[in-house]
């Protein structure tokens, strides 16, 4: 028996597993992500507008950050997550009605307050859980195992939006869809744990005591200069991966007018088929990436080495996308960007436990919210950057410069091992 299988055995899976998982696949029936980018087009927005959005999207995010961890680590994560879900629900039905510009900033609003109120507590929950249960040590393989549900819950998405985009011919109404499973994990979450609300050392303390303890948390990591070296790492290909991700929309789009299939369909058709099946195999392999990201970041002599690799990998496959993409070879430049998603997955369940592992327990959600801070602040910079140079020179040769400034960023944050 070696040593992964060893590993397994010791894996419990109890309600709470199936419920962590349960979360994933839910949260990320996002029925509008394959087509976000497409709807923002539809509706006459410019790729700087886009950007602007993106980065908006990703500021707000930053703004938020680190009050909800210190809120979740005071007031109780269960609250927290539950009210990110219903900020969620009311950004899809403004992006529904939405029929300018300042009304998808609003709803880009209250989609950034779900997302920064949700990151770092439910990466905070687990965790906690695993310490309860005397698992910690099985970090990177459990979360990249609840992770792969959030995967298969994203491959399933695809096709559900593309059926429901091709019956519909707009992209509007995915918007509505999508608040079903939020509602659905909305009630999940209420069901958690309440330990899972606070720790042991905060019963007896009032909401000032618990502030200053956790301030103090933050301070005390925040003078270890290996956890910040190792959160800028995680961050900046996680920023990179969320500024870039959707602009594969448009090759898809490309890839989907130029295949011999559905020519008497119109292209929204077209479009909306092709787009599907992509990314219902872009998360279906993604989901085994996260699954198997633990197995396989042990074939590196430490994770520090893995995150450094698995960083070069990504940019340089985003480099030679783009390059495809501009060559007019859209099909090829589509199966490059799918190893930009590959890498992330590879990299997050790594990444996430080796800076964990680094933290202090009070703040943790207050330092997993630093580190999703980190990446949001990545992703602004990047977001900005692509809409700046798509408007001046065009879409390719923004996807190959951020992915060569990535490149040389990274020989900065080149972590080091520990002998």
């Amino acid at each position: 028996m070696n040593k992964t299988d060893k590993t397994e055995q010791l894996f419990i899976r109890d309600v709470q597993y199936y419920k962590f998982c349960a979360y994933g696949f839910l949260k990320n029936l996002k029925f509008f992500e394959p087509f976000l980018l497409l709807f923002f087009l539809e509706k006459g927005i410019t790729f700087l507008q886009i950007g602007t959005l993106y980065a908006s999207r990703e500021a707000l995010i930053n703004v938020f950050e680190i009050p909800s961890g210190i809120v979740a680590d005071s007031i109780g994560r269960r609250k927290v997550m539950a009210l990110s879900l219903l900020s969620y629900i009311l950004s899809f039905i403004i992006f529904f009605f939405s029929q300018s510009y300042l009304l998808l900033l609003g709803a880009m609003f209250f989609f950034a307050i779900g997302e920064a109120f949700r990151t770092g507590t439910h990466k905070a929950m687990i965790f906690t859980y695993l310490k309860e249960n005397s698992m910690l040590d099985l970090k990177a393989l459990y979360y990249g195992h609840t992770r792969s549900w959030s995967q298969i819950g994203s491959a399933i998405s695809a096709l559900i939006a593309a059926a429901l985009v091709f019956y519909s011919g707009s992209y509007a109404p995915i918007f509505l869809f999508t608040i079903i499973p939020y509602v659905a994990d909305f009630f999940l979450i209420l069901s958690y744990p309440k330990s899972f609300d606070e720790y042991t050392s905060h019963k007896e303390k009032t909401i000032p005591q618990i502030f200053k303890e956790v301030f103090k948390g933050l301070i005390v990591s925040f003078k270890n200069i290996t956890l910040l070296k190792g959160i800028g790492n995680q961050a900046v290909y996680s920023g990179y991966y969320k500024a870039v991700k959707d602009y594969i929309q448009p090759i898809i789009k490309s890839v989907a007018l130029s295949l011999p299939f559905f020519i008497k369909a119109d292209q929204s058709k077209r479009t909306a088929f092709t787009t599907g099946v992509i990314y219902f195999v872009i998360y279906f392999l993604t989901s085994f990436a996260s699954k198997y990201s633990h197995q396989l970041s042990n074939r590196f002599s430490s994770p520090e080495k893995a995150l450094n690799s698995y960083l070069f990998i990504g940019v340089f496959f985003g480099a030679v996308s783009a390059l495809f993409y501009y060559a007019h070879l859209p099909l090829i430049a589509v199966v490059f960007f799918l190893m930009i998603y590959m890498i992330e997955n590879l990299r997050k369940p790594i990444g996430i436990a080796y800076v964990t592992s680094l933290m202090d327990e009070v703040a943790l959600a207050s330092l997993l919210s630093v580190e999703s801070q980190a990446e949001t602040g990545f992703a602004v910079v990047f977001s900005l950057l692509i809409g700046i140079l798509t408007t001046i020179f065009s879409l390719p040769i923004a996807l190959f410069s951020v992915s060569i400034i990535l490149l040389v960023l990274s020989l900065f944050l080149r972590l080091k091992e520990v002998k």
